[in-house]
């Protein structure tokens, strides 16, 4: 459960700074208040609450898992002057040893291998440690993960 209280200078603060989710996928389920904003044509949209209905975020395992076919979501949190704003979300992962690696026919000569094998583990340590505001989590991981394979210290 997310919960944004109502801030005088909204301008000045986030409820969630800018990111992308290193899940496979995001459900969310925000109040009426609003305050979700995705970031697209470079600008940021307010996602409109619709009464009974989910938001669903593509996260970063779900772009590599697809070969970047499928891409994540780079989204916020904003608060507001007068009304709390609550939200629940329920994360999809995979298991935390699993090797992670795109189906065989996502990966051809038109559309090459785009990020290393990997376990939902090395991930998540990674964005714990190094916090990305922008779309460019996954190519910055994929660096770290080549170069901690090739220091021995990481096995997918």
């Amino acid at each position: 459960m997310n919960h944004y209280p109502p801030c005088q200078k909204p301008e000045l603060t986030l409820g969630t700074g800018p990111h992308t989710d290193p899940t496979s996928l995001t459900i969310l389920h925000q109040d009426q208040v609003g305050g979700l904003q995705v970031f697209a044509d470079e600008k940021w949209h307010s996602v409109a609450h619709i009464p009974g209905a989910f938001v669903v975020n593509i996260g970063d395992t779900f772009m590599a898992l697809t070969n970047g076919i499928y891409k994540s979501c780079l989204h916020r949190a904003v608060v507001n002057t007068e009304t709390v704003r609550k939200s629940l979300a329920f994360f999809l992962c995979p298991k935390l040893e699993r090797p992670l690696t795109p189906a065989a026919g996502l990966v051809n000569a038109a559309n090459s291998r785009k990020y290393p094998d990997f376990t939902w583990a090395a991930l998540l340590e990674f964005t714990q440690n190094h916090y990305r505001a922008d779309m460019k989590t996954l190519v910055a991981f994929s660096k770290w993960v080549q170069e901690q394979e090739s220091n021995n210290k990481l096995i997918p």
